[in-house]
């Protein structure tokens, strides 16, 4: 970026700069929905509080079933070679 450009476009800087933090965010929250070892620590809280009767067995089912969902879907997108 030039001189000229630099300066014209120094009024802006903020809103890139916003933008570019906003990115950041949205990449970590991607990696973090889609990572097998948060989606099994996920499920294993689950069951805990199942078994700690801080939730129902219908509440545990529904969310078991999404975040195996989830989890199938991690694996898919990591290795789609592996796909028969």
């Amino acid at each position: 970026m030039g001189l000229i450009t630099g300066l014209l476009t120094l009024p802006i800087a903020p809103v890139r700069g916003v933008v570019w933090v906003a990115e950041k965010l949205n990449d970590a929250a991607e990696r973090e929905l889609h990572d097998p070892g948060v989606l099994r620590a996920q499920l294993a809280q689950l069951n805990q509080e199942l078994e700690d009767g801080d939730i129902s067995l219908e509440e545990f089912e529904r969310e078991e079933e999404r975040l195996l969902d989830r989890l199938h879907a991690a694996r898919a997108c990591s290795s789609p070679n592996d796909r028969r």
